[in-house]
This record gives structure tokens, C-alpha cells and sequence, in this order.
């Protein structure tokens, strides 16, 4: 291995270090405890490195939410290629995309709360976003209806889960009612 390897290779990781480092401050504290400052000194490098890899915070949230984006994808293609019949596979997708919100509520805040830079539904959208979005498109597609552009069926489906994640992790919906409001949503919003 060249020295140019070596060094390409330490870079990445330091820069996996510092994503893996931000996401877990994140999960226990928020994302306010997540400095520069803080971060250096919890992988014991100087902050210039850290803006060797990142320009600030808003790179390092960008940096998160598109790793979250890449796993959302994979928990909800896993939870759809596992479910029989198009009803239960937008259910198992609706399942997937609400337990990936709870378990992460720091990535989650990353991917669609918080300013990391990204664009988002343009043409310069960073690939894992855009995969994350057809991981959605590749179930609802199917049930979207006759006449109703598959892409504009997701956006609504995906900004009713929006809500239900935003609601429920703001206590703001009663945690009893969560299995029947996905039935709910499937029910009326998919056609099957």
C-alpha cells in the first residue's frame, strides 16, 4: 500500500469518527451538544482537523443525515421485501419508516428537521436521499391509483408519516393508538 493509500484511508476514517461521534452526542444529547469544540475533544483530535473534513456543524448534520438516509432505505426495502401482497407491504413500509424515526429521533432530526446543506427534491439531490425516496416509490407506486402520478402519492404518503413521527415523538398523540392510526393511513390513503 502507497503512502497516498494510507493517508486516503486514515482520512475516511477520522471523517466516519467524527460522523459516528456527532450522531452518538446527537442520540444522548441533542444536537445543541453537538460543537466542534466537543467533538474534537471526544476523538481526541484538534478542531482544525475536524474543519479539515467539515466546514462546521451544518456539514457534519449533512454527513449524518445521509448515512441515516442510506439505512432508511435499507430498513424499509428489508420490511417490504419481507411482506406478502401490496397491502401489507405499504403497512410494513408505514411500520418500518415510523420505528426508524423513534429508534433514531437524532438522525431522523438530521434527514428532515435540521439544515445540513442538502438539496432535497432537485437535481442535485446527493444519492442517498434520492434512494431513500424511491425505496419509498418502489412500494407506493403500486398502490397509488389510477390517474395519481406515483411521485406525488409518495410525497403525501411520506409527509403523513412525517407527521405521525413528529407528533408521536412530541407526545402530542397517544402511544396506545399507533398500530391502528398506520392501519388507518393504509386504508385510506393506499388503493388496494
Amino acid at each position: 500500500m502507497s503512502v497516498q493509500e494510507r493517508k486516503q484511508r486514515e482520512r475516511a476514517e477520522r471523517e466516519r469518527l467524527i460522523v459516528a461521534t456527532a450522531r452518538e452526542l446527537a442520540e444522548q444529547q441533542g444536537w445543541d451538544a453537538v460543537t466542534t469544540r466537543r467533538l474534537a475533544e471526544r476523538i481526541e483530535y484538534s478542531q482544525p482537523v475536524l474543519y479539515s473534513h467539515f466546514r462546521g456543524k451544518r456539514e457534519i448534520i449533512g454527513a449524518v443525515a445521509l448515512q441515516g438516509a442510506t439505512e432508511l432505505a435499507t430498513a424499509v426495502r428489508a420490511a417490504t421485501s419481507a411482506a406478502d401482497g401490496p397491502r401489507a407491504r405499504v403497512a410494513a413500509l408505514a411500520r418500518a419508516y415510523l420505528d426508524f424515526a423513534a429508534r433514531n429521533p437524532a438522525v431522523y432530526d438530521a434527514l428532515f428537521q435540521l439544515d445540513g446543506g442538502l438539496a432535497y427534491a432537485q437535481e442535485d439531490t446527493p444519492e442517498p436521499l434520492k434512494d431513500a425516496f424511491a425505496a419509498l416509490l418502489e412500494t407506493l407506486d403500486e398502490v397509488a391509483g389510477d390517474g395519481v402520478h406515483p411521485g406525488l402519492f409518495t410525497e403525501v404518503f411520506w409527509a403523513a408519516l412525517h407527521g405521525l413521527a413528529t407528533l408521536s415523538r412530541a407526545g402530542r398523540l397517544l402511544p396506545e393508538d399507533a398500530d391502528p392510526r398506520v392501519e388507518l393511513l393504509v386504508d385510506r390513503l393506499a388503493i388496494l
